[in-house]
C-alpha cells in the first residue's frame, strides 16, 4: 500500500503550473459565431458585386424555392434571395453605426458618471429616464418626423439606445475609479481626462466590446422593426422592407418563403453577435479560465 500523498501546501500552489484556457477560440461557440458574423460581413461587403439588385417584374411570380431562385419569388416576381444579399449590407450598416454611437454616448457617459461625483446624478436621472421611455413608439415618433432614411434610422437608433451602456459602463467604472492607482495617478499629476482615457478606460474596455455586439445586435433588430412598420427608406433594400413587402402583398400565409428567410437572416446574425458577447466576456473572466 503506497504511502499517502502530502498535502499541498501554498508553495506548491505559486509553483504549480497553469492550464492555460478559456480563451475565445477555447469552445466552438467562439469560433462558430464569430464565422457566422464574418460570413454575414463578407455577404455585406461582396454580395451585391455578385448577385443583382432585384428590381422591375419578372416571370416567375411567388415561386417556392429552387435551384433557379434558392430563396423563391415574391408577388413582383423578384428573387428573394437577391433580396436578402442586398438588404444584408444596409441591415449591418445600421447595426454596426448605430452601435457605435450608443456605445460612444453610454461609454461617455458612465465614465463621466463615475469619476466626476458631483454629475453622478445628472447622469444616473438622465440615464433613468431614458430607460423608462418605450423607445418603439419614440424610434416611430422621432423616424416619422425626421423622414425615413438610413441615416435617419441609424441616428435615431443609436442615440436612442445608450441608457444601458451608461448604466454598465458606470457601475464598472465607479469600482476602477476608487482603486489605489487611480489616487496615485492623481497625485502624480495626472488631470481627468487623461486618468479617463488611459487609466479608467482600458479597464473597463472589454465592457465595451460587449456592448458593441450586443447593441448591434438589437439595432438589426430595431432596424427591421421601423422597416416592417414603414419608417425605411423605400429606395433600399433591407431585411425589414422584404418583410413589409411580404405583409403589404398579403402572401404572408401563402408565400412563407418571402419572410421566412428574412427572418432566418435576423435572427441567425442576431444568436451569433449575442454568442460571440458572451463568449468574448466568458474568456475575460478568469474565474473561467481554471487554474
Amino acid at each position: 500500500m503506497s504511502a499517502a500523498q502530502p498535502a499541498p501546501t501554498g508553495l506548491d500552489a505559486l509553483t504549480r503550473p497553469r492550464r492555460r484556457g478559456g480563451g475565445f477560440f477555447s469552445s466552438p461557440s467562439g469560433w462558430i459565431s464569430l464565422s457566422v458574423l464574418a460570413l454575414f460581413v463578407l455577404t455585406a461587403v461582396f454580395g451585391p458585386m455578385v448577385v443583382d439588385r432585384p428590381g422591375g417584374l419578372g416571370t416567375d411570380i411567388l415561386q417556392p424555392p429552387s435551384s433557379r431562385h434558392w430563396f423563391g419569388t415574391d408577388d413582383l416576381g423578384q428573387d428573394v434571395f437577391a433580396q436578402v444579399v442586398w438588404g444584408t449590407r444596409v441591415s449591418l450598416i445600421v447595426g454596426a453605426a448605430a452601435s457605435v454611437i450608443a456605445i460612444v454616448i453610454g461609454t461617455a457617459l458612465g465614465l463621466v458618471g463615475a469619476y466626476v461625483r458631483r454629475l453622478d446624478p445628472i447622469v444616473t436621472t438622465l440615464t433613468d429616464v431614458m430607460l423608462s421611455l418605450p423607445l418603439l413608439p419614440l424610434m416611430i415618433l422621432v423616424t416619422a418626423l425626421a423622414g425615413p432614411s438610413v441615416v435617419t434610422l441609424t441616428i435615431v437608433i443609436g442615440v436612442l439606445s445608450w441608457a444601458e451602456v451608461a448604466r454598465l459602463i458606470r457601475s464598472n467604472a465607479l469600482v476602477v475609479s476608487s482603486m489605489p492607482y487611480i489616487d496615485g495617478a492623481r497625485v502624480l499629476g495626472a488631470g481627468p481626462i487623461r486618468i479617463l482615457t488611459t487609466e479608467i478606460l482600458p479597464a473597463v474596455m472589454p465592457l465595451v466590446v460587449v456592448s458593441v455586439l450586443l447593441q448591434a445586435a438589437r439595432a438589426v433588430i430595431s432596424e427591421a422593426g421601423l422597416s416592417f412598420l414603414g419608417m425605411g427608406d423605400p429606395s433600399t433594400w433591407s431585411w425589414g422592407r422584404i418583410l413589409l413587402n411580404a405583409q403589404r402583398s398579403g402572401v404572408i400565409a401563402t408565400a412563407w418563403w418571402q419572410t421566412l428567410f428574412p427572418s432566418l437572416a435576423i435572427l441567425v446574425l442576431v444568436l451569433a453577435a449575442t454568442v460571440a458577447g458572451i463568449r468574448y466576456n466568458d474568456s475575460r473572466d478568469p474565474r473561467l479560465r481554471g487554474i
